[in-house]
C-alpha cells in the first residue's frame, strides 16, 4: 500500500514516487561519474540526457534525438569555419550571417523523420559553443562522447523507472 501524504508543494510521496527519483539520482551520478573518469564535462553529458528525454515515447525517438543534438555539434563547427571565413570580408556581421545559415539547417530540417528535432539541434549548437574548443575535432569528440554517455543514462533511467517505478 502506497502513502497519500503530500509535500508543501502539493507532490505526492508515494513509493512509486521515491522509486521514480531515486533511480534517476543514481543513475545521473553513475553518468556524471563516468564523465569525470573519461575526462568529459559533466554539463555535456547533461545534455545527452536532456536530449534524450525531448521525445522519450520511444528508443527510435530517443536515438533520432540524440542525432540531431550530434547534427547541431557538427553544424555548430561549421558555423565556425563560416564565421573565420566571412569575418575578414564583412567584419562582425559575419556571425549574424552564420547564425542565419545554421538556424536554416536546423528549423529547415523539422519535418524529417530523423533529423526532425530542431531542439535537440540547438542543444547541440549550445553545447559547441559553450565549450567555445580550441580544436574543432577534440570539441565534436568530446561533445558526441558526453552527448552519448547522458543519452544511454537517460535511456537507462528510463528503462528502470519504467521497470521499478511503474
Amino acid at each position: 500500500m502506497t502513502s497519500h501524504a503530500t509535500t508543501p508543494g502539493n507532490v505526492k510521496t508515494d513509493s512509486r514516487f521515491i522509486r521514480f527519483t531515486v533511480i534517476a539520482g543514481v543513475v545521473a551520478a553513475a553518468a556524471a561519474f563516468l564523465s569525470q573518469l573519461a575526462g568529459l564535462p559533466a554539463w555535456a553529458m547533461f545534455i545527452g540526457w536532456v536530449a534524450w528525454f525531448t521525445r522519450p515515447a520511444s528508443t527510435r525517438q530517443g536515438v533520432y534525438s540524440i542525432i540531431s543534438l550530434w547534427a547541431g555539434v557538427l553544424l555548430a563547427t561549421a558555423g565556425t569555419f563560416i564565421v573565420a571565413w566571412l569575418s575578414p570580408v564583412v567584419g562582425a556581421v559575419a556571425l549574424p550571417i552564420s547564425v542565419f545559415l545554421l538556424a536554416l539547417v536546423a528549423v529547415g530540417l523539422r519535418a524529417t523523420t530523423i533529423l526532425g528535432n530542431t531542439l535537440t539541434w540547438f542543444l547541440g549548437l549550445i553545447a559547441f559553443f559553450a565549450l567555445h574548443p580550441d580544436n574543432p575535432l577534440t570539441g565534436i569528440l568530446t561533445l558526441v562522447a558526453a552527448g552519448a554517455i547522458g543519452a544511454v543514462a537517460g535511456f537507462t533511467s528510463q528503462r528502470l523507472q519504467h521497470r521499478y517505478a511503474s
